[in-house]
């Protein structure tokens, strides 16, 4: 039995959720903040965490912050009125696994959580990865463009991982959606599309060849052009 820590300062929110999650087999967990969720998340560790980012106090990005910086795992799914791209880019790149903004159907939830919970860790894999002269360590997170290393966030990571455990493979939209993010970010948001331009940005800083093609219509592809 999976279980889900909570954190949402509404409590009739909460409330509804600590219902609904248990009535499908869930062991429920509850805090009203930030400060709460992280205590409760270091004694209990839960499988997953349902995070609301407006809390008064310590945040919801402040929690993420936290537990990343602890090196902690646990799968985060975020939690917003806030529902802009550039919002979901921030509370990815902060270190969610998952997004959801509000209001949502509590069936849209219960499917993030299962495919959050059936997701494959990528990194889990050992070995350097390499394609022409770029090269990527699952292990240490290290990635290099020829003698040139550059960081990345920790979704540009499984990104750039994906492309390179499948090089001159056309990967669809849908698929890199799923195994990156868990879901589908829905039709008209263009999340991958900016995760791309990130990358093809510290990729090419150095005036090297474009190695992430689009494929139009299709997906995205590395290879050489």
């Amino acid at each position: 039995m999976a279980t889900v820590l909570v954190v949402d300062d509404d409590q009739k929110l909460a409330n509804m959720l600590r219902r609904t999650l248990a009535y499908e087999g869930f062991q429920v967990m509850t805090a009203a903040d930030g400060t709460a969720a992280l205590a409760q998340a270091r004694a209990q560790h839960p499988d997953v965490i349902v995070l609301d980012w407006m809390m008064p106090g310590l945040d919801g990005l402040g929690v993420i912050k936290q537990l990343r910086a602890a090196d902690d795992k646990t799968l985060i799914l975020m939690l917003s009125a806030r529902d802009a791209v550039e919002d979901r880019v921030q509370g990815l790149d902060t270190g969610a696994d998952d997004y959801l903004a509000k209001p949502f159907a509590p069936s849209e939830l219960l499917a993030r959580l299962h495919a959050l919970l059936r997701r494959p860790t990528l990194t889990n894999k050992s070995g350097t990865l390499t394609y022409a002269d770029l090269s990527l360590d699952p292990i240490t997170r290290e990635t290099r463009r020829g003698h040139r290393a550059f960081e990345l966030t920790s979704k540009e990571f499984d990104l750039l991982q994906l492309l390179m455990r499948h090089p001159r493979q056309v990967l669809r939209r849908e698929q890199i959606l799923q195994d990156v993010w868990g879901y589908d970010f829905g039709g008209d948001d263009n999340v991958l599309e900016v995760y791309i331009g990130y990358l093809r940005k510290k990729l090419e800083a150095g005036g090297e060849l474009r190695l992430i093609q689009t494929v139009r219509g299709v997906g995205y592809v590395l290879r050489e052009e």
